[in-house]
Parts: structure tokens; C-alpha cells; sequence
């Protein structure tokens, strides 16, 4: 019985590895064959794919060659119909896809900037001028003292924001606009407030400014208004224009309002005929045009003898009486005004070390109930550096731009930049039934320039005042400004 169970064993042992000799290939076999096919399948479908994904992209190619040939084309594919297309719009189809920058800076980015000036101020009048214009005191004042964020908000978009701290608001909007920067046609779009486009002297910046103010033209400007305008140069920096539309006049916080008139416009070109030596040698020529309808039909024009110092603190403690400030030496007064027009010639030369700046400027008024006025203003200064510096010129701005110093003031034995100059700048504010004054100043001007941004600036000026009513008067003026930015 034993051996009989033993020999049964091994029977099914036999017969179980038979069974599995035959059925393991032919289930791997079977297995093998599935996979083959899914694989197939999925290689068959895959074709499929790439084959309507390619008679689709033929059919878009068909489309567009069929759309962009010309009405009178000749070519095979004249009377030919394009192929039927999905006419469902798609964000694809509305609009081309959005090409990004691999990596962008952090936005927004933010620069924090500013400056001060210090201004001290002696004056001498004779007796008719004091009884013209009153007895100016000597002073020390904060003529400017601002503080500003700048930088980009997002591609293609910046933004300037600044406040000035001596002004009467204290603060006071300055710059305050939002830029669109590269866009075709336009160049940069600019939206908020800032100074408007006329005139070289009211383009340059208040911290590069050769003397202590600008020209007494600038009484005509509408300086810094809300607004919107462009303003672009030529491939070449060789030219520059820009317009602009703005509310007029604009206050100290940057509003206007008015039920009558209240709008204005400005436009400026400037070109370099000649420009060698990367700027050592140039000439620019530019002009400038403004219409406006001011607000509440009133416009004025004013302005002081090229010195500005001012005391509001002072209370109680002021004697009755005393001025408060420089006052202005012409005056139109108030002027009932339907619209006026603002009308500027400039030029610009640079000789190495030696430059010259020139502006001619003349307003036409509309005035209401009264005749048509005239007005005129023009000046010429120039400027020369003892110590071998060239007046760089911005050819994006069309203005002399920040002195360098070819060797900043230290300790180790540098002098900084010194420079001498001179201007004669004029102002006739009398046109019919307006007496506002005529005006001549004489300004001798030193300036040191310690670094690009540190300067110390001396000037004396002789003021010539013919007032319609009082006749000729004289005064002088001794002046000093110590500035410095970051």
C-alpha cells in the first residue's frame, strides 16, 4: 500500500508539471498578445491624433493664405473658398498669445530720492524802489525741500511721486504721474502732474540749474498742471517732441475745478542741427506753442527779481507792516481773460568748457471786455568751467543735464568743479489798459560743484525796475544756495 502511494504521487506530480509545461507558455504567450495589441491600439490612436492635428494645422495655414492675398490677386488661390472653420471665439483666436519674460524683476521696485536747498538772501534798494515795491528784509529760507518714491509698478509701467516740504502746503504735490512707457507711436504716455512741454529753461531741472531761478520768462509757463500727454525722441536722439492736454490752472494739491474754461494744451520740439565729440560740440534749436481757456476766465502773470525768500512762521512775532517775503517786482494783477496763447523760440550751444542757453517768449491774450494784449519776455546766459568740465546735454529731454565734476572734492586733493556765468533776462508785463511793470535783471553767478550731487552757488544780481506809474527803480541782491540731493 505504501508503494502504491508512493508511485500515485508521483503520477500527479507528472501530470501537474505536464500541465504546467504546456499551459505556462501558452498563458504567456496570451499575455504577450494582449500587450502587442493594447500597444497597437494605442500606437494606431496616436497616429490618428497626429494626423487631425495636422490636417488642422494645414487647414489654419489654408485659411490665412487664402485671407491675405489681395482683392485683384491672380495667384491659384483666387475663387477658391477657405475650408469650413469653427466659428466659436476662443481666447486663442481673439487674441495672439502672451509672450512673458523668462524671469521677471520683483515688482513693484521702489527708489526713495530727494533734496533741499538753503537760500540766504542781502538786499540794497535805493528809495524809489522801496516805495515801488516795499522794503525787503534780508532772509535765509528752505527754498526747496522735497522727497519722492520712483520706480516701475509693472512692465512698461512707472510712476514718480514727490512732495515739496517748503512750499506754502506743506506739503505740496510736485511730480505726481504715472508713466506707459514704450508704446508705439506714442513713446511714453504720462498721467497726473507735471511740468508741461515749453521752454528749455522750465524743462530742466530745478536741481541742475545754472543760477538760483530760472529767467524771468518763466512767468509765462504753465509749469506743473493735471494732465495726460506723450513725449518721444527720434531713433537718432537727434530729436524730441511731445504734447500734452491739461486742466488749467492746476492748484497746490494738484486739482482745478471750474465751470468755465479751465483747459489747456502744450506742445515742444527740439533738434540738434550739430552734435560731435559726444556733445563736447553741439547746437539745439527748439520752439514750443500753449492755447488755453483758464478756469473761471482769469489768467496772471508775475514774477520776483530771480530770489525768492519767504517767512510763514513767524506770527506775532513779524512787525506790522513787513513783508513776509520777496514780493513780486511786475504784476499783471488779475486778468478777465476768454483764452490766451503762449508762444516760445530756445537754443543751445556747447563749445567744450564754454555753453550758452537762450529763450524768447511771447503771450497773446483775449482779454474780455478789453483790448488784446501783448507780453514778451526773453534772456541769454552762459556759462564757463575753469576747471575743464563740458555741460552734458540729455538728448531723450532736450536739456543741459547734472555736471560732473572731473574730479570730486575730497580729502586726497580733489577740487571739485568751478564755474563762472553770467545772464541778462528781461520781462515787459505793460500791453494798453495793463500796467504790470517792466523788468531787466543783470545776474553774475560762481557756482562749485563739490560732486554730482553737492554744489554751492553764489549769486549777485541787479535788478532794473520801470514801473508805468513810479518810474525807474534799482535794487541788488546778494544770494546764496547750498544743495544737495540723494
Amino acid at each position: 500500500m505504501r508503494t502504491n502511494r508512493l508511485y500515485g504521487n508521483g503520477i500527479r506530480r507528472r501530470t501537474i508539471s505536464s500541465i504546467t509545461a504546456v499551459l505556462l507558455p501558452a498563458l504567456l504567450a496570451t499575455l504577450v498578445a494582449a500587450q502587442d495589441a493594447d500597444y497597437q491600439q494605442l500606437q494606431q490612436r496616436l497616429e490618428q491624433l497626429e494626423t487631425e492635428v495636422r490636417q488642422l494645422h494645414d487647414a489654419t495655414q489654408t485659411n490665412q493664405s487664402f485671407n491675405d492675398l489681395p482683392p485683384d490677386d491672380a495667384g491659384e488661390n483666387v475663387g477658391v473658398l477657405p475650408p469650413a472653420q469653427d466659428t466659436t471665439p476662443t481666447c486663442f483666436t481673439e487674441f495672439p498669445p502672451c509672450r512673458q519674460p523668462a524671469k521677471k524683476p520683483p515688482f513693484p521696485t521702489v527708489h526713495l530720492g530727494g533734496f533741499f536747498q538753503i537760500d540766504s538772501g542781502w538786499f540794497s534798494q535805493d528809495a524809489n524802489n522801496v516805495a515801488t515795491v516795499g522794503n525787503v528784509r534780508n532772509g535765509t529760507d528752505f527754498r526747496r525741500a522735497r522727497l519722492n518714491a520712483h520706480g516701475q509698478a509693472w512692465d512698461q509701467v512707472g510712476y514718480m511721486a514727490e512732495f515739496d516740504f517748503a512750499f506754502p502746503g506743506r506739503p505740496s504735490f510736485m511730480d505726481v504721474y504715472m508713466d506707459l512707457q514704450e508704446l508705439p507711436l506714442l513713446g511714453k504716455l504720462r498721467i497726473g502732474q507735471w511740468r508741461q512741454p515749453f521752454g528749455m529753461d522750465g524743462q530742466t531741472s530745478v536741481k541742475e540749474l545754472t543760477f538760483l531761478e530760472r529767467g524771468l520768462p518763466f512767468a509765462f509757463l504753465p509749469f506743473r498742471q493735471i494732465g495726460v500727454g506723450f513725449q518721444d525722441h527720434a531713433p537718432g536722439e537727434r530729436m524730441t517732441w511731445a504734447l500734452s492736454a491739461f486742466r488749467f490752472p492746476t492748484g497746490r494739491f494738484g486739482g482745478n475745478i471750474g465751470d468755465s474754461g479751465g483747459y489747456a494744451m502744450a506742445t515742444r520740439v527740439t533738434f540738434l542741427p550739430w552734435y560731435e565729440l559726444e556733445g563736447s560740440k553741439l547746437l539745439h534749436l527748439g520752439g514750443g506753442y500753449v492755447f488755453g481757456n483758464p478756469s473761471n476766465n482769469r489768467v496772471r502773470y508775475r514774477n520776483q527779481p530771480e530770489f525768492s525768500v519767504s517767512e510763514t512762521g513767524g506770527g506775532s512775532l513779524i512787525p506790522p507792516g513787513a513783508l513776509t517775503g520777496v514780493p513780486p517786482f511786475v504784476d499783471t494783477g488779475p486778468i478777465p481773460t476768454q483764452d490766451f496763447q503762449l508762444f516760445g523760440a530756445e537754443g543751445g550751444l556747447v563749445l567744450g568748457s564754454l555753453y550758452a542757453q537762450s529763450e524768447a517768449m511771447y503771450a497773446s491774450v483775449n482779454q474780455q471786455g478789453g483790448p488784446h494784449l501783448s507780453f514778451s519776455g526773453a534772456y541769454i546766459y552762459a556759462g564757463y568751467f575753469l576747471t575743464g568740465e563740458v555741460r552734458p546735454y540729455n538728448r531723450q529731454a532736450g536739456v543741459f543735464g547734472r555736471v560732473k565734476p572731473l574730479c570730486n572734492f575730497s580729502s586726497h586733493g580733489g577740487h571739485g568743479a568751478w564755474e563762472l556765468a553770467g545772464r541778462w533776462s528781461y520781462l515787459d508785463l505793460n500791453s494798453d489798459n495793463i500796467a504790470g511793470g517792466r523788468l531787466n535783471d543783470v545776474t553774475l553767478g560762481m557756482n562749485w560743484y563739490l560732486n554730482p550731487r553737492t554744489k554751492f552757488q553764489f549769486n549777485y544780481i541787479h535788478a532794473f525796475l520801470d514801473h508805468p506809474a513810479l518810474g525807474a527803480s534799482d535794487a541788488d541782491i546778494f544770494a546764496l544756495r547750498g544743495q544737495v540731493d540723494f
